[in-house]
């Protein structure tokens, strides 16, 4: 991809006035339906969620991404979305929480509304439609009037009846003047549930492909296709410019230039071979930014997947580790009994290996952690104090990191973002937090030259510079341990 492009992209938005207005089920349910009809989609997520990624990427067997306009500029954003794009016949972004809901609450920006100004793409808005009818008239007016660029060309209406449909759609684009592109009737035995951190896994649903099947016949009846498609079709020539310094390395040393800034292949940008990174991954360890995988694999990186829960031990060979989020507190059990593995980890990390432990992650490497239940678990014991249950949400959105090193190597403001039930008898006072909206602020991060341990997780595109003081940090290990 050339620095400077108009690239032609299909693609479509699908947002909501509020949460728990079925974007999720909606947006798999489309994805189904148009991989069904032998398109080939790729998918994306508004904002910094682990977990409505996962359903997509069950619907479509791809990687979903994210795109998040706190964490990257303008220009990086777009670059992503064309990146992660590229192959597809057209590109469906799910939105996050309402339409015009961003970051704080006097401010758009983040949102669903904000990334689809960022990348020009147009939005289908979901109008709950139960037991009203005239009075979703306002609802629809006030969101086409709020913002100046409001980018919403269709309407879905959520939970209406075959038989009041045709008026509804009659009367709203006759006063509105925008046009329904179709509706999604009452589906018993579709929703799909949720728990403390959000909903719960594609793979813990029964018959979770069944009921996107289920859902797909349903849309295959009730939506327009023909004009989703176009309208997806209508979205202006993407403008990408890929900022060099962010899609090398964001660190000319870590990037292997030479002295006449001439860059080498990333893949050898940290000495001859790859680096071996222990990457756990199991129903306890499952949060992932695909893009900060495929961005250390750029850099050098072989990732070696390995499960805390049911191996006895960590890979040999490792150059470093990464200890991701997910839901360590339901497999307590399961993580304490496999002793050799919790020995494994805690000598490793003792050693000096390189190790990244974000939230989930970092539970992990305390003395125990105590479930819901009360029920205490020994852990890795890497730190001696305990991890536990609060009852509530302790701390949740975004926050920018400063005042800190990432693996001994000042990389500057890290932009990140929290959400936990959890609390940690010593969570670390190396970085200061601060909220980006109003004057909150903790001290939190336990960080080393060779550890990076927290509950704010990290998307290296906001600071390419963390992922390359990581990567530095393994290939010294790697060349100390080949000597």
């Amino acid at each position: 991809m050339e620095k400077n492009e108009k690239i032609r992209i299909s693609r479509i938005m699908i947002a909501a006035p509020s949460s728990g207005s079925g974007k999720t089920l909606i947006t798999c349910g489309l994805l189904n339906l148009l991989k069904k009809k032998g398109l080939k989609p790729a998918s994306f997520k508004c904002g910094p969620d682990f977990i409505d990624p996962m359903f997509h990427t069950k619907v479509l067997g791809t990687k979903s991404r994210n795109l998040d306009t706190f964490f990257t500029d303008p220009d990086t954003t777009r670059c992503l979305l064309a990146r992660n794009a590229k192959d597809a016949d057209l590109a469906v972004l799910e939105g996050v929480m309402g339409y015009y809901d961003g970051m704080g609450i006097d401010s758009s920006r983040a949102g669903a509304s904000d990334l689809a100004s960022v990348t020009d793409t147009p939005v289908l808005l979901i109008v709950p439609a139960k037991g009203v009818s005239r009075s979703v008239l306002p609802l629809i007016r006030g969101f086409l009037d709020f913002q100046e660029k409001p980018c919403i060309r269709g309407l879905i209406l959520n939970r209406v009846s075959a038989g009041l449909y045709p008026r509804m759609k009659e009367m709203i684009e006759r006063e509105v003047g925008i046009p329904v592109v179709g509706y999604v009737p009452v589906v018993k035995g579709c929703a799909l549930e949720s728990r403390h951190l959000g909903l719960l896994m594609p793979d813990e649903i029964a018959s979770f492909q069944d009921k996107l099947d289920r859902l797909a016949e349903i849309l295959d009846q009730t939506m327009d296709i023909g004009q989703i498609l176009k309208i997806a079709g209508s979205a202006p020539a993407l403008s990408v410019h890929c900022p060099e310094e962010t899609f090398r390395s964001g660190n000319p040393e870590a990037a292997g230039q030479d002295a006449a800034g001439t860059a080498e292949p990333r893949g050898k940008a940290y000495g001859a071979g790859k680096l071996r990174i222990g990457l756990a991954k199991d129903e306890a360890f499952c949060f992932f930014y695909e893009d900060n995988l495929d961005l250390l694999r750029e850099m050098g990186a072989e990732l070696v997947p390995f499960s805390p829960m049911r191996d006895a031990g960590l890979p040999d060979g490792l150059d470093g580790l990464l200890l991701h989020g997910g839901y360590p507190e339901l497999y307590g059990r399961e993580l304490s009994e496999n002793t050799p593995m919790r020995e494994s980890v805690r000598s490793a990390v003792a050693g000096g290996l390189p190790t990244l432990a974000e939230c989930g992650g970092f539970l992990y490497l305390h003395r125990t952690l105590t479930d819901p239940e009360g029920n205490v678990w020994p852990m890795a014991g890497v730190f001696p104090e305990n991890a536990f249950y609060t009852g509530h949400l302790t701390r949740f959105g975004y926050l920018t990191l400063t005042g800190g090193t990432m693996f001994g190597r000042d990389v500057g403001e890290i932009r990140s973002h929290e959400f936990h039930y959890y609390e940690s008898e010593n969570p670390g006072d190396t970085f200061l937090a601060k909220k980006p909206a109003g004057n909150r602020s903790w001290r939190c991060v336990r960080s080393t030259d060779t550890m990076y341990a927290g509950f704010p997780h990290l998307y290296f595109y906001a600071n390419p510079e963390v992922a390359a003081a990581f990567m530095k940090r393994c290939a010294e290990y790697h060349d100390n341990r080949n000597l």
